[in-house]
């Protein structure tokens, strides 16, 4: 089990930036697949970028791609989401998830078995 704690979120305008950040605990993230999920109010939770264990492999949901970037620094523990060029509809509770054993996860939010408590977006028109 790793505990992990998302930082980052905020209110901004749209067509701004934010960078969001998970750091990890109690174990090493380099042993994890990770990825960061979204929840917008009255919807599910949605998936919006996965990345494996060593970074070589990414991937996005197609609302996202071109805009968002999910890179990880495992030497620090902690997983980033670069998003860029905002809009209203990203606004969402965006969560950070792990998955241990595995090179990568993919999208399914019940193939990850660690995640953080969120942290809010918000984007204004």
């Amino acid at each position: 089990q790793v505990q992990l704690v998302e930082s980052g979120g905020g209110l901004v305008q749209a067509g701004g930036s934010l960078r969001l950040s998970c750091v990890a605990s109690g174990r090493t993230l380099s042993t994890f697949a990770m990825a960061w999920f979204r929840q917008a109010p009255g919807k599910e939770r949605e998936f919006v970028s996965g990345i494996s264990r060593n970074g070589e492999t990414t991937d996005y949901d197609r609302s996202v791609k071109g805009r968002f970037t999910i890179s990880r620094d495992n030497g620090k523990n902690t997983l980033y989401l670069q998003m860029n060029s905002l809009e209203p509809e990203d606004t969402a509770v965006y969560y950070c998830a792990a998955r241990a054993s595995v090179k990568y996860a993919g999208w399914p939010s019940e193939n990850y078995n660690d995640w953080g408590q969120g942290t809010q977006v918000t984007v204004s028109s």
